[in-house]
């Protein structure tokens, strides 16, 4: 396992400033935000012009590029065009995870599932691997259901993101079962009372989440997602999560 940070975490930031204050915070591997809204690269531009994308992502900075979250806007066919862009952009750049969100609440459940299927035959033929995020508000708030998912489309991998288990609806429910699915993780500290709280003051279990992902095989990416927030040293925060997890891999 080694640790990175999500380009999410500097929105509001170019991509130069974004790589150099991941740099600057001593960070060595980057996952990618490709979304339509507030990502640093969207799909539909990645789907215009493939070969000027796979450029901007190799010049990261000595970051490792270890992972793509891919948030497309776009329906129907488009949305496969681009996804499959996003693909070959994966390819070129040696990313094997691809983080997508799944449906909303309320989607019929064999949809989600075809789309899902559909996803995954495009990104196998690249050679990657998609990998849905656990979200409240989204099919996966519930972890049963994940299991289910990714049961019933082959090669179909999670992007454990634990916050929304303990803040959330599911809160203090149990979710082992979907660690042998598990490809990438997203992490910040969280409490029942908020998704996102300063480093220390959450209910992650840090130790235990290492540890259950080593049992399972993991050596992927542990990727640092979080948000600016009024009053809070951003910064700070960023580096003492970068440090803590640092230390569970010693």
């Amino acid at each position: 396992m080694f640790v990175a940070a999500s380009s999410e975490c500097f929105p509001h930031l170019s991509m130069d400033d974004m790589l150099e204050r991941l740099v600057d915070l001593q960070f060595t591997a980057l996952e990618l935000a490709v979304h339509e809204q507030g990502g640093h690269l969207k799909p539909s531009e990645v789907h215009e012009d493939v070969d000027r994308a796979i450029d901007l992502c190799r010049s990261t900075r000595r970051l490792t590029l270890g992972a793509l979250s891919i948030d497309i806007q776009a329906e129907g066919e488009e949305y496969y065009k681009q996804f499959a862009s996003c693909c070959k952009l994966a390819k070129a750049t040696k990313v094997v995870a691809l983080t997508v969100p799944a449906a909303e609440l309320g989607t019929p459940f064999n949809a989600e599932v075809e789309r899902l299927r559909e996803l995954s035959a495009i990104a196998s033929f690249e050679g990657a691997v998609v990998a849905v995020k656990t979200e409240t508000g989204r099919v996966t708030q519930d972890p049963d259901t994940t299991k289910v998912l990714c049961d019933n489309v082959k090669g179909l991998a999670v992007t454990l993101d634990p916050s929304h288990f303990i803040f959330g609806p599911h809160q203090g429910g149990n979710y082992d079962h979907i660690f042998p699915y598990v490809a990438n993780v997203h992490l910040r500290d969280t409490s029942k009372e908020a998704l996102q709280v300063r480093v220390g003051q959450g209910e992650i279990e840090y130790g235990r989440l290492v540890n259950q992902l080593t049992r399972s095989g993991y050596k992927r990416a542990l990727t640092v997602n979080m948000q600016e927030a009024e009053g809070i040293d951003h910064m700070a925060e960023m580096r003492k999560m970068r440090l803590l997890l640092e230390s569970l891999l010693l």
